[in-house]
C-alpha cells in the first residue's frame, strides 16, 4: 500500500544522517513508495476543529550535504494523511504537550506514531514508576530534606531533572559531596517540577543499555559506555556505543512492560537498563536504530514500518 506520511520533527537540514533514527524511518518509508511531507511543531495549526500544518513534500537520500529535498510549503489538513510520525526531540515541555493535544484530534483516523495521548501520559522517568520490581530505589520530590534522607540511606545518588533529556543536568552526588544544597537550589531556580533522585548504580561503568521495542517486542540493543570520569552514558554526553545482546533479566523487564506498550499504541519505544534495573522508558522520539543496525546487521526501521502498516491496515 502507498501511504501519505507526514513527519513532525525538528529541521531536517541539520541532522546527522549516520545517526538519526528519523532519517532511516523516512528512507524506509520512501523505499516502500510512501509519500513524505515534513513540518515542524511550530507549523501546526488548529482552526475551527481542524488540525493542519504548513508542510513541504520531502525526498531523502543517503548523501551527506544533500540528504533532503524539500518542496514548496503548503497548508495540509493532517486528517487526510494516513500516518503522522511525531519525531521532534524533547524537552518534554508544554510545547511538546500542546502538540500531543492537537494531534489527538486526528488520531486514530490518521495513525499518529506514537499515540499522542499516551505519549503525553508517559513521561520517560514517570512512566517507569507504574511497573513493580524493575526500578532502582527512586525518589521524586521538591523537598530538600527528603533528598538528604534518601542520600543518607543510599550514600551514592544520582540527581536529575524530572523532564530532562540527553543526559543534561544529571549529577552524581557522593556521600561527602558538599554541593547537594547548592544543586537543589539551582534546580529549584531553574525548574518548577520536582527532581528525580536514584541510587547510583556502579554498573553504569560497564554501560547503560538502550533496548528498542517494536510493538512491545525487543528488537535489538546497544550498550552505551560512559567515558572516563563521566557518570552519564548518553551518546550526546560522549557515551560510546557497543554491540549488545539481551540478558534474561532484560527480557523479563521487556515482558513486564510489553502489554502496557501495546495497549497504549506505543509502537516504537526505547528503554534504558543499567545492571538489573530499568531507568527510563522513552516514547517521545527514541533513538539508536542506526547503531543497532550496524552492529547486528538488521534493519529495524523496516520492522517499525511493518508494525505501522499492520496497525494502519487494521483500522
Amino acid at each position: 500500500m502507498s501511504l501519505a506520511v507526514a513527519i513532525q520533527m525538528d529541521p531536517i537540514e541539520t541532522i546527522d544522517i549516520d545517526a538519526d533514527s528519523t532519517f532511516v524511518l523516512a528512507l524506509e518509508a520512501q523505499e516502500r513508495g510512501h509519500g513524505l511531507y515534513h513540518y515542524m511543531p511550530s507549523d501546526l495549526i488548529f482552526r475551527d476543529g481542524r488540525v493542519s500544518a504548513f508542510a513541504r513534500p520531502l525526498v531523502v537520500r543517503r548523501e551527506k550535504g544533500n540528504h533532503a529535498t524539500l518542496g514548496n510549503g503548503q497548508l495540509i489538513d493532517l486528517s487526510i494523511m494516513d500516518v503522522v510520525l511525531m519525531r521532534q526531540d524533547p524537552p518534554f515541555d508544554m510545547s511538546y504537550i500542546t502538540a500531543t493535544h492537537l494531534l489527538e484530534h486526528i488520531h486514530p483516523s490518521t495513525l499518529v506514531v506514537n499515540d499522542p495521548a499516551h505519549v503525553r501520559n508517559a513521561p520517560e522517568k514517570l512512566f517507569v514508576t507504574h511497573f513493580d520490581g524493575v526500578m532502582p530505589p527512586t525518589l521524586i520530590t521538591s523537598n530538600a530534606q527528603a533528598v538528604h534522607d534518601f542520600r543518607a540511606d543510599y550514600k551514592d545518588i544520582i540527581v536529575k531533572p524530572l523532564y530532562g533529556n540527553g543526559g543534561a543536568g544529571v549529577f552524581h552526588m557522593t556521600p561527602e559531596d558538599e554541593n547537594l544544597n547548592a544543586l537543589l537550589e539551582m534546580f529549584t531556580a531553574m525548574y518548577r517540577e520536582p527532581v528525580i533522585v536514584q541510587q547510583y548504580l556502579p554498573e553504569v561503568r560497564a554501560g547503560d543499555k538502550r533496548i528498542i521495542l517494536i510493538d512491545g517486542k525487543p528488537a535489538g540493543a546497544i550498550n552505551r559506555v560512559p567515558p572516563a570520569g563521566e557518570a552519564r552514558s548518553n551518546m550526546h554526553a560522549g557515551g560510546k556505543p557497543l554491540a549488545a545482546t539481551l540478558t534474561q533479566r532484560e527480557r523479563e523487564i521487556c515482558d513486564a512492560i510489553a502489554p502496557a506498550l501495546v495497549e497504549r499504541g506505543l509502537i516504537f519505544v526505547g528503554i534504558d537498563v543499567i545492571g538489573d534495573y530499568l531507568t527510563e522508558i522513552n516514547v517521545t522520539s527514541p533513538t539508536g536504530l542506526q547503531e543497532i543496525n550496524r552492529f547486528d546487521g538488521v534493519k529495524l526501521e523496516a520492522q517499525i514500518w511493518d508494525a505501522i502498516e499492520k496497525r494502519r491496515a487494521s483500522r
